[in-house]
């Protein structure tokens, strides 16, 4: 019998002052709470009751025993009641992560909603054009572009992002609109190496084009800039220039060569076993992004 176990029983028969109406109380045989109460004191080196045939009462150390064996295991219950607690209402700190871009054009405005509609949570957002070790980074949940690698963790589709070519339309007026992917090669290439580190472009139909960079950056922002201005060609996903797109600064070409798009997903780490705040986040983040 486990400690924590004998302790309960330890203090309802010092409350019941007999061995017999604790044994009714807590559904147990009167020889089981006998054998636990002496396995108890075997444990402390201690006699806690005095014991005759009409009544059990409690030794001076099996009343310093009582008092701290009521703390703990009101102790034990405070930390399972907080435990289980964070499982039925969003509490604690979220921590979550997405790219760059993404995260600030679509996953920022949920996650201030989440926080608005639950002021019991403190939010983190991790932005990165990277993946994440969810577990290294401590984080709850991910929002990842591409198609995911095996693993444990689960993982709801909310829709697809298609990679496309852009340029101004001025640029196209000076240089040409190309109507083939191997027509890139005539172009200025402006390429970010934090989302798409290769020279090699691949298009629908296993077509390939390993292009020079004329300008390499490290983020999408300077790659979209430099298509902006007119002075070169870029390939990022649709949702990142869709502003510039509406403007009238960028316009999609090669449509037609595209790869098939790629798909978004919500990814966390605790399954069915999740907690309040993620499940939360969770259903909020599927719902509003498939909205988008």
């Amino acid at each position: 019998m486990d400690r924590w176990q004998a302790m309960r029983i330890f203090v309802k028969v010092a409350e019941t002052e007999s061995f017999a109406a604790s044994a009714r109380q807590l559904h147990m045989s009167a020889p089981a709470v006998t054998r636990a109460i002496a396995a108890l004191e075997d444990v402390i080196c201690a006699r806690l009751f005095v014991r005759t045939t009409r009544s059990v009462r409690l030794t001076e150390p099996g009343r310093r025993y009582l008092h701290d064996c009521k703390r703990i295991l009101a102790d034990i219950v405070e930390a399972e009641t907080a435990a289980a607690g964070s499982y039925a209402v969003p509490t604690g700190t979220l921590a979550i992560t997405a790219p760059m871009l993404f995260g600030q054009m679509y996953v920022l405005p949920i996650l201030h909603e989440f926080l608005k509609r639950y002021p019991t949570v403190n939010g983190r957002m991790l932005s990165m054009d990277r993946p994440v070790n969810l577990i290294d980074e401590g984080i709850d949940v991910a929002i990842r572009i591409g198609h995911l690698q095996d693993s444990s963790f689960s993982a709801i589709q909310v829709g697809t992002v298609r990679r496309v070519v852009c340029g101004s339309p001025a640029y196209f007026q000076e240089y040409g609109i190309p109507e083939s992917p191997a027509d890139l090669k005539n172009h200025r290439i402006a390429a970010s190496t934090g989302a798409w580190a290769s020279p090699e472009w691949r298009f629908a139909g296993d077509q390939r084009v390993t292009l020079p960079n004329w300008l390499q950056s490290n983020t999408n922002e300077a790659a979209i800039a430099t298509a902006v201005a007119g002075l070169a060609v870029t390939r990022v996903l649709h949702y990142q220039i869709d502003p510039a797109l509406r403007d009238g600064k960028l316009q999609i070409v090669l449509a037609a060569h595209e790869e098939p798009p790629l798909p978004i997903h919500v990814l966390y780490t605790e399954g069915r076993q999740a907690s309040a705040k993620v499940r939360a986040f969770v259903d909020l983040a599927v719902s509003r992004l498939r909205g988008e």
